[in-house]
């Protein structure tokens, strides 16, 4: 299997990325003018209802929380490591689950494309700094609790928190590509927290969300031949997304 280059994806979807944007600003132009009377309340129609799905789309930047061995003392040739953002898109099926009349309970299964990077800076020798880029393709199976604020015109404010198993499935390529690379593990747990804003239209509901991720596992695979991994005592995982979820 190849390795997933990630800045093909970006130029493949880009099409995709501007329509959504479009589409996001259609919608918010369109809510506007929905709102200006005050006199919509389609939230009730949804209120009604004990559950409902939807699809999300999201753009994220995600990137890794290196922490420093002992060993990083004694290296004469590493003399520190940092992480870069790298951008990244995600899709995801809803599955929303109300429980009473303010909180829900979700499943957003789906699909999430990373890059995050390690910058290694060396000072002898005359080598150059390093850095290894992971391209990650995850599988996702979030699950959240959200507080919504009772509805006002047809629009209203959520808080959303929860927990989220991801599997790395382009893991295997990486690792047969050479074993000079610093080795992350496939599989990852997060807390995941945010906020957004409903906006009811007649027939489905428009939902910008910001949400952080936060890596609570271990991903660094530790390799005892390895300079750049032995300077290395854990990594962990952080993502920003914002999403936008349309159901109904």
């Amino acid at each position: 299997m190849q390795s997933v280059n990630f800045r093909n994806c970006l130029h493949l979807y880009g099409r995709e990325v501007i329509l959504t944007l479009l589409l996001v600003v259609f919608l918010c132009t369109c809510g506007r003018a929905q709102f200006v009377g005050g006199k919509n309340y389609n939230f009730q129609d949804f209120q009604a209802k004990p559950f409902y799905f939807g699809l999300t789309l999201g753009f994220n930047s995600s990137r890794y929380t290196p922490f420093r061995s002992e060993e990083f003392l004694f290296s004469d040739t590493i003399v520190s490591v940092k992480s870069l953002s790298g951008p990244g898109f995600n899709l995801n099926m809803i599955a929303n689950l109300k429980i009473g009349k303010y909180f829900d309970f979700r499943f957003l299964p789906g699909f999430s494309f990373a890059e995050r990077r390690l910058n290694y800076e060396q000072q002898n020798r005359g080598r150059s700094d390093l850095q290894e880029s992971v391209q990650s393709v995850f599988v996702e199976l979030p699950f959240h609790f959200r507080y919504k604020s009772a509805p006002y015109h047809d629009k209203r404010l959520f808080l959303i928190a929860g927990v989220k198993y991801s599997f790395d499935v382009a893991s295997e390529s990486r690792t047969r590509q050479s074993d000079n690379l610093v080795r992350i593990s496939p599989h990852d747990f997060h807390v995941e927290y945010g906020a957004g804003m409903q906006f009811f239209f007649d027939y489905f509901i428009f939902s910008p969300e910001f949400k952080v991720s936060q890596g609570i596992g271990n991903t660094l695979l530790f390799n005892p031949n390895l300079p750049q991994s032995t300077v290395l005592d854990k990594v962990l995982s952080r993502t920003f997304t914002i999403s936008f979820h349309i159901e109904g």
